[in-house]
């Protein structure tokens, strides 16, 4: 079973700063891709940032120049610098992990998971 777990959220006024980490953790084949998605309040899960296990990313619009999302393979992580944060960044910003699992007969299996999601407040 693979695990996701996230930290670094909070409470910050905006033009401030948070870092947010997420670690997997589990019988980990490989990693193909992770990511940070968000949820606002009344709205739907959008991706903010995504990274691939050879360094490509992919980066929305509303964040570029402000967000960076980078990864440690070595440890199974990723993580997300964000910078000049707006109130509008306000939400549950969630992992998410893309890759292969060693299932109970050691043949890898394809896994898709999420963290639990960790919440950023960014005040006016």
């Amino acid at each position: 079973q693979v695990q996701l777990v996230e930290s670094g959220g909070g409470l910050v006024q905006a033009g401030g700063s948070l870092r947010l980490s997420c670690a997997v953790s589990g019988r980990i084949f490989s990693i193909v891709a992770m990511g940070w998605y968000r949820q606002a309040p009344g709205k739907q899960r959008e991706l903010v940032a995504r990274i691939t296990s050879g360094g490509s990313t992919n980066v929305v619009d509303s964040v570029k120049g402000r967000f960076t999302i980078s990864r440690d393979n070595a440890k199974n992580s990723v993580y997300l610098q964000m910078n000049s944060l707006k109130p509008e960044d306000t939400a549950v910003y969630y992992c998410s992990a893309d890759g292969f699992a060693l299932g109970s007969d050691y043949v890898p299996t394809p896994f898709g998971s999420w963290g639990q999601g960790t919440q950023v407040t960014v005040s006016s």
